[in-house]
């Protein structure tokens, strides 16, 4: 269970990215999170994984209060959380195998990892991981090689190689067009399934979120405005969330 209570971040500059914020999410389930650019999405994502500092606020995951938790533990803690970007965040000149194998790096030793040198079972585990998003014939590629999608894929392959219990998927298809947007979002949709990970993934689009999520919230200028199951979204709670010259389409 990963429970937000009254979390707030407000950046040097004085913008107040979140304020406030308060929810939970159940093992296992995929959790959408929505909202206009700027609406606090991504701030929401990085303090959980302590990317970003929170400002106030607590964070609760496995009854851990990890908003608080230091070093060693808060490597502990990062290992289980998977993080997924929108632009990828891969090594360029890497290999699309020892991009997916750094993964293990809270795993492995640091001199193992800077000399690429992996434990057998890891190396059998990158092939297993790179075969599920199905692109294992790519792992001596190049990453920037690559197409958009596929990049995707090998973000997704690095965060399985972490055996995480929570992926947070930071607007991972904002930068894909239709079509392959719905093919990463099926495979997160099936690890969610197939092996009861927590995900939790932001969006720009509802038509995404009615397919994928189990449940949604919705921020709006750092605050949570909406919370419950997608198809709850009607034509107020639309405008609520976008803006009230928000047109909705479909």
């Amino acid at each position: 269970m990963l429970r937000v209570k009254n979390l707030t971040k407000v950046y040097e500059d004085g913008t107040v990215a979140l304020r406030n914020v308060s929810f939970e999410v159940p093992d296992g389930q995929f959790l959408a999170v929505v909202g206009l650019s700027g609406s606090g999405k991504s701030t929401l994502l990085r303090c959980i994984n302590r990317l970003i500092e929170p400002t106030e606020g607590e964070i609760w995951w496995n009854d851990i209060e990890i908003s608080h938790v230091e070093g060693e533990e808060l490597r502990r803690v990062r290992r289980k959380i998977g993080m997924i970007f929108q632009h990828f965040n891969l090594v360029d000149r890497s290999s699309v195998m020892r991009n997916v194998l750094s993964g293990r790096l809270g795993y492995v030793g640091t001199l193992a990892s800077v000399l690429g040198r992996f434990p057998h079972d890891d190396m059998e585990k990158a092939y297993a991981s790179l075969d599920r998003v199905g692109i294992r014939d790519k792992a001596d590629n190049r990453a920037d090689e690559l197409s958009g999608g596929q990049q995707q894929r090998v973000g997704i392959a690095r965060a399985l190689m972490q055996d995480p219990e929570l992926i947070l998927a930071d607007e991972p298809v904002a930068s894909l067009d239709p079509v392959l947007a719905h093919s990463i979002m099926g495979h997160l949709q099936q690890i969610n399934r197939e092996d009861g990970i927590t995900v939790m993934c932001s969006l720009h689009f509802l038509d995404l979120v009615q397919q994928y999520g189990d449940w949604v919230i919705a921020l709006n200028e750092g605050e949570l405005v909406f919370e419950g199951l997608p198809s709850d979204i009607d034509d107020a709670r639309f405008k609520e969330i976008y803006g009230k010259d928000a047109v909705r389409i479909g």
